[in-house]
C-alpha cells in the first residue's frame, strides 16, 4: 500500500476533478510475492489507476491480490467501472485504504468486489490516504477545495521591503521548492495586488515539467486585471480564472475572455469584495481540488478570517527587513491571543539556506 500511495502521489495537481489513486498488483506463486502490475491516475483523471496496473499485469492478475489507496468506482463515467474490470481480471483480493466519498461510489465499489466473492480488506495506511486526496474529500463533502497558503518570508514575517522590492528574499532551492508545490496543486490563486505589482506567470518552471503548470487564479473583484499581463498574454497556453463581482464593464469582460480568460462573477462579501466561501465553491464546481495560495497578505488574511486556510507552507529565509516592510499576512482583527487561527506543525526543513516549515489545521 505504501508503493501504491507513492504512485498516487505521481499525479497530484494533474487529474482534477478525478482523485489521485495509485493501483498496485501482487502474486504470490509459491515463491514470495511478486508486483505484477502498477497503476496510477493519468493526467487529466484518466485512464484509472486499476485499469494501468490491470493492463501490465495482462493474465497473471487472476488470482492476485490489489492494493488500491481510494475504493475502485462503480459507476459509468467517461470510463468503465474499476470495480468491474477488476472482477473482470478474477482478482482473489482487494486491499482498499479508504472508501470513496463521492456518492455514486460510496460503498458501492467494494460492495460489488465482495458480491463477486472477493475478498476485501479496508483500512490499511487509511491516514495517509485520506491526506493524499484531502483535497478531493473536501470537495465532496464541503464543496471547495483543499487551501494551502504558501508564504515566503524574512525571519520577521515580511515578504517586501518598505519599497515593494521582493526579488528575491529567499534563494534559489527554496523556489525550486515552491515551483514543486505549483505542480502538486490544480490551481494557484494570487490577488489582484500581487498582480499589479509582480506581473507573475505564476507557472511551474523546473526543467520536465512545464506541463505540470497549474491553472492560474486571480481575486479581482473591481476586474483590474491588465489586458497586457503574463496572465492573460499566455491564457491560451495555461488555463487563467479571474474571479470578479457583477458589473457594468462588459466590454472588459469580453476583451479578457477574447484573450482566453475565464471571467466568472462572484457575489459580494460583507466587505463588498468578492465572497472567499463563494469564490471556493465556484472553483470546486469547476472540479479543482487542491488551490496554492501564493499572496498577497490581503487575500491571505481574507482566507485565514474566513477560516478556509488548511494547509500552510512558510518559506523562511535568514534575514530581517524591519516593521516597514509589507507583512506576509494582512489585519485578521484579532483582539485576543485566543482567537488567533492556530495551525499544528508536520514538518521542517532545510531549503538551502532558507527553511520549509509545513503546517496542517487542528484535527
Amino acid at each position: 500500500m505504501a508503493t501504491a500511495l507513492g504512485l498516487a502521489r505521481r499525479s497530484l495537481g494533474a487529474t482534477w476533478p478525478n482523485p489521485a489513486v495509485g493501483c498496485v498488483l501482487v502474486r504470490d506463486d509459491g515463491s514470495g510475492p511478486t508486483i505484477i502490475g502498477r497503476g496510477w491516475t493519468a493526467s487529466g483523471g484518466r485512464p484509472h489507476a486499476e485499469t494501468q496496473a490491470l493492463n501490465r499485469a495482462g493474465a497473471r492478475a487472476v488470482g492476485a491480490t490489489a492494493y488500491v489507496t481510494l475504493e475502485p468506482c462503480s459507476h459509468h463515467g467517461q470510463t468503465p467501472p474499476c470495480a468491474a474490470a477488476l472482477i473482470k481480471a478474477r482478482i482473489a483480493r482487494a486491499v482498499v485504504a479508504i472508501e470513496d466519498p463521492d456518492p455514486r461510489v460510496s460503498g458501492a465499489g467494494i460492495g460489488a468486489l465482495l458480491d463477486a466473492g472477493i475478498t476485501v480488506s479496508q483500512g490499511v495506511l487509511a491516514d495517509q490516504a485520506a491526506e493524499l486526496n484531502a483535497g478531493f474529500i473536501l470537495r465532496i463533502s464541503e464543496n471547495r477545495p483543499l487551501v494551502t497558503l504558501k508564504l515566503a518570508t524574512s525571519l520577521d514575517g515580511r515578504i517586501a521591503a518598505a519599497t515593494g522590492d521582493s526579488q528575491w528574499i529567499t534563494g534559489e532551492r527554496a523556489r525550486s521548492f515552491a515551483h514543486r508545490l505549483r505542480a502538486g496543486n490544480d490551481a494557484v490563486v494570487v490577488g489582484i495586488g500581487t498582480v499589479l505589482a509582480d506581473d507573475p506567470a505564476l507557472t511551474c518552471r523546473l526543467p520536465g515539467m512545464s506541463a505540470g503548470s497549474p491553472a492560474r487564479v486571480v481575486f479581482d473583484s473591481a476586474l483590474r486585471t491588465p489586458l497586457d499581463c503574463n496572465l492573460v498574454e499566455t491564457a491560451t497556453e495555461t488555463r487563467s480564472i479571474v474571479l470578479t463581482l457583477k458589473g457594468p464593464d462588459a466590454a472588459r469582460r469580453r476583451s479578457l475572455k477574447d484573450k482566453g480568460v475565464e471571467v466568472f462573477e462572484i457575489e459580494p462579501g460583507s466587505d463588498g469584495r468578492v465572497d472567499i466561501a463563494a469564490a471556493l465553491q465556484a472553483l470546486a464546481g469547476m472540479g479543482i481540488t487542491r488551490l496554492l495560495c501564493e499572496g498577497g497578505g490581503g487575500l491571505a488574511a481574507s482566507l485565514l478570517r474566513a477560516d478556509m486556510v488548511d494547509r500552510v507552507a512558510w518559506f523562511r529565509a535568514p534575514s530581517l527587513i524591519g516593521d516597514d516592510g509589507l507583512p506576509s499576512v494582512g489585519a485578521l482583527g484579532v483582539e485576543r491571543i485566543g482567537d488567533a487561527p492556530v495551525f499544528v506543525r508536520t514538518a521542517l526543513a532545510s531549503a538551502g539556506q532558507d527553511t520549509l516549515e509545513t503546517y496542517r489545521r487542528p484535527a
